[in-house]
């Protein structure tokens, strides 16, 4: 199923954020050791909050949760995500994509393209290495501009984009100097270059490379089942058109038409446990933020009323008497979030 849409702007009150620790400006590298998401003490009149990316991939580490919990301070918001994570080797090696920068620019959320500066060498793997982190002093100019910059996070992230080639040369530079330092291995560089060339050539060579690449993931997706999730519906290919006129693209796991009706279903399922956990909740509850700011929603030209559903699935059947109290709390908040911002919640 294919969905056009627009979102003029986003409108959503959370509930479930957590409550975020505080730091010093001074001290913004404890914080990134010690917190996915915090809020950062610039000075006496300002304040933004701050998650980061352990990769650039969204699959890993829950960046969606953290950027969750960011979305209920007032001031701006900030994500740090790296443009490269190389594990090594015998490790895993991800590239940042476009569209994670567009839900970002969707959502109000201003996003600082870093780079991993050190690392340690893993103990269990010769070619791999761990603890990556970031160079601080870039993060604490680029926050400063943030905080100096006039416009929106949509201008901001579109700005950007146009270092990412530089941003990624630095990258590789230091994945080198690691790699010397520690005698590890790292992934090809010729192919790693490859990529950076396409950023090198600006802003738009990078969105159209990684929407090319978001649109067979998009499609791979539809054609998948994922381990967390319990479906049976349609999946749905939705683009998404800001009031600039840019074009996104999303999925929804499953979706439904009814009278004029059409439920756009996010689901996160949980083996083992009688709830999903809270991170994956969250990480559904960022599309929710999505699909209930969808406008004009179009299939086949023809108008539809969207419904966003959180689908939240167990193993065997889901017993509300075998929450535990912390699940019941989360549970009476999350209804009370769906309430408030008009979005179903589905428990089978």
């Amino acid at each position: 199923m294919d969905l056009l849409a627009k979102i003029k702007g986003i409108k959503y009150r959370p509930l479930l954020c957590r409550k975020l620790e505080v730091f010093d400006f001074k001290d913004l590298g404890n914080a990134l050791s010690s917190c996915a998401s915090f809020i950062l003490n610039i000075d006496k009149e300002n304040k933004v909050a701050v998650s980061w990316w352990v990769s650039a991939k969204r699959t890993r580490s829950y960046p969606y949760a953290r950027v969750y919990d960011t979305l209920g301070f007032t001031g701006k918001k900030i994500t740090i995500i790296p443009i490269i994570k190389d594990e090594g080797k015998e490790g895993d090696r991800d590239f940042l994509q476009w569209d994670t920068v567009s839900l970002m620019s969707l959502l109000g959320v201003y996003v600082i393209v870093a780079y991993y500066e050190d690392a340690k060498r893993s103990e269990r793997y010769k070619h791999k290495i761990t603890n990556q982190r970031f160079n601080i002093r870039y993060l604490k100019q680029q926050i400063k501009n943030i905080l100096s910059y006039q416009s929106d996070a949509l201008h901001w992230n579109l700005a950007h984009i146009d270092n990412v080639g530089q941003i990624g040369q630095k990258a590789l530079e230091s994945y080198d100097r690691i790699s010397e330092k520690l005698g590890v291995t790292m992934h090809s560089r010729q192919s790693a270059e490859k990529r950076i060339a396409e950023l090198l050539k600006g802003k738009e060579e990078f969105m159209k490379l990684s929407r090319a690449l978001a649109k067979k993931a998009q499609k791979r997706e539809r054609l998948t089942i994922q381990p967390k999730e319990n479906l049976s519906g349609t999946k749905a290919i939705i683009t998404i058109q800001n009031y600039l006129g840019g074009y996104y693209y999303f999925t929804a796991d499953e979706a439904e038409i009814k009278e004029g009706n059409v439920f756009l279903v996010e689901g996160k399922h949980s083996k083992s446990n009688s709830l999903p956990s809270l991170e994956d909740i969250k990480d559904g509850l960022l599309k929710m933020i999505l699909f209930t700011n969808l406008e004009n929603v179009k299939i086949d030209n023809k108008n539809y009323n969207s419904i966003a559903v959180l689908k939240l699935t167990v193993e065997n059947h889901f017993d509300e008497n075998r929450l535990s109290f912390s699940q019941k709390e989360i549970l009476n908040l999350l209804r009370e979030e769906a309430k408030i911002n008009s979005f179903q919640i589905m428990l089978k």
